[in-house]
């Protein structure tokens, strides 16, 4: 299976927090809909301990997170430069305990 907006629209990689104002836009009206709510940002608090844990990225993580998923052989981000191709690319190798998954996966829900 290949998903698709893996890391919420960037919402995962921790670049929308808590009482930020967006821009005035669909993509940004979008992100605060679906995603920056009580649920979103627990989800968020978790893959942010967990990338300290792991000194790595929340990007890193919430891909790594997504390839624990059983199934889930291809999850489809975008990167607007080199630099968060690299970060992307380096997500397969980061390998979550079943604890840290299961805190996530609570988190998510």
């Amino acid at each position: 299976m290949i998903t698709y907006s893996s890391l919420a629209s960037g919402f995962l990689t921790g670049k929308y927090r808590t009482n930020q104002q967006l821009l005035s836009s669909p993509r940004a009206q979008g992100i605060q809909q679906k995603y920056m709510n009580e649920q979103g940002f627990t989800v968020l608090e978790q893959v942010e301990k967990i990338a300290k844990a792991h000194n790595a990225t929340m990007t890193r993580v919430a891909l790594a997170w997504i390839l624990a998923r059983p199934g889930i052989t291809a999850p489809i981000a975008s990167a607007t430069s080199v630099e968060q191709t690299r970060e992307l690319l380096q997500a397969p190798a980061l390998n979550l305990s079943q604890d840290e998954i299961q805190v996530l996966d609570k988190a998510s829900r």
